[in-house]
């Protein structure tokens, strides 16, 4: 009547009230344990995931997917190569761009900066930069007024606002009768932007490019062109066909060559991470064995007048693997429903757990990232639902096989 019969004994056997509430104990505890772990595993990659998103993004908000530049370190006539390169079927924009470094002098305050000459109508299509501004616009560099657009948090440590002024002194030097003098330049403060990175927030600053090019005596030339193209993903493959089609003449880098180590810290951090965790699982999968153990142990008995009836060692093995495999498919469920709320709501729970503990966990000044993202996958989701399952099904093997060869005549001894 009932097919197969493995599955209808092996589910009886699991909602049946057991003699022994020990054992029924112990299998509540290995359920919770692989709920846990996957509801851990699930949670932490999706974190990691929103990590390497999140960093991917704001770095991407400050650099271009590809850079151009000369071997000399200076690039003449940029507008020529622009145009060629914008030709190039999978580049979506180029932009000039000088960068030099500098410091910055304002309200009795001086920190060093990254300054970036940058012509705003053209960087628009290459970064995200002007998304960002908090104050002011980019819009507001001008060339020949002299004009910067602040990091938040640089802004803050110069003491400086829109409509401040700040004295940038340059490393290059002028000689005058009464000696070598340093360059120096009153910059007026027409922005603030944050990308809500700290390494880029708290030492970049931004000048028109006509300006930045009198300020460091670049003349007609630039540092080089930034490029974006059509899949971010695939910058290295594009730029290095770009380069091949310059004949060799330029060098050629894009934004993975840049920010390598940040990318492959965060890959090697979620794969240890994931084997970390996935251990949790597999001593809460192994709970199992001394669960189906004791339940073998506990139905000597019923096993062996299962045999006399004619059910083979095979299909004894397959009753108790349902029975363990049943404890894993349910914690697996309960882990993967905690999981996938646990991630899809994460950035609301932390803000709301250090509002009440009064504390931050990723300070600023500390972490390029100070809230923690998420980022669910359902690659992951499915990938550690079947590892839990997978792990549950191997736990159940040794006490099935076990059952299996029970022999009846040694079972009912003592019955």
């Amino acid at each position: 009547m009932f097919r197969p019969l493995e599955l209808y004994i092996g589910l009886r056997y699991t909602r049946a009230k057991r003699r022994n509430h020990f054992i029924s104990f112990i299998s509540l505890i290995s359920m919770a344990g692989i709920a846990l772990g996957v509801t851990a595993l699930i949670t932490v990659l999706s974190v990691m995931n929103g990590f390497e998103k999140e960093l991917r993004e704001r770095i991407l908000g400050m650099v271009s997917h590809a850079t151009i530049s000369d071997f000399s370190g200076r690039l003449a006539d940029w507008q020529t190569l622009a145009a060629r390169i914008e030709g190039e079927p999978r580049v979506l924009g180029a932009a000039p761009y000088i960068q030099a470094e500098g410091m910055l002098q304002g309200q009795g305050q001086v920190s060093g900066a990254l300054i970036r000459g940058i012509l705003p109508e053209r960087e628009k299509h290459v970064s995200r930069v002007a998304e960002h501004i908090k104050f002011g616009s980019m819009e507001a560099l001008r060339g020949g007024e002299y004009g910067v657009v602040l990091g938040k948090e640089l802004a803050a440590s110069l003491g400086a606002g829109v409509g401040d002024r700040v004295t940038l002194v340059t490393p290059q030097a002028t000689v005058t009768p009464a000696g070598v003098m340093p360059r120096l330049r009153r910059l007026l403060v027409v922005g603030v932007f944050e990308v809500g990175m700290y390494e880029y927030d708290r030492s970049t600053a931004f000048m028109h490019l006509d300006d930045a090019r009198r300020v460091f005596q670049y003349e007609d030339n630039v540092t080089g062109l930034r490029l974006k193209m059509d899949d971010m993903m695939r910058a290295p493959f594009i730029a290095r066909d770009v380069a091949d089609r310059l004949g060799g003449r330029y060098w050629v880098s894009d934004w993975t060559r840049q920010h390598a180590n940040f990318f492959r810290a965060v890959r090697t951090e979620k794969t240890v991470m994931f084997i970390i965790l996935s251990l949790i699982v597999a001593v809460a999968a192994f709970n199992i064995v001394s669960t189906l153990v004791m339940v073998v142990t506990d139905k000597q008995a019923d096993i062996a007048i299962l045999r006399t009836l004619g059910l083979s060692p095979a299909s004894v093995m397959g009753v108790f693997m349902v029975q363990g495999t049943l404890i894993g498919l349910v914690g697996t469920a309960f882990g993967i429903a905690g999981g996938v709320t646990l991630a899809l709501n994460v950035e609301t729970i932390v803000p709301a757990i250090e509002q009440m503990l009064g504390m931050q966990f990723l300070p600023a000044d500390v972490y390029y990232i100070s809230d923690l993202p998420s980022d669910l996958k359902g690659f992951d989701v499915m990938r550690v639902g079947v590892l839990a399952f997978l792990l549950t099904v191997l736990a159940t093997l040794y006490p099935a096989w076990r059952a299996s060869r029970t022999q009846p005549a040694e079972a009912l001894r003592y019955e």
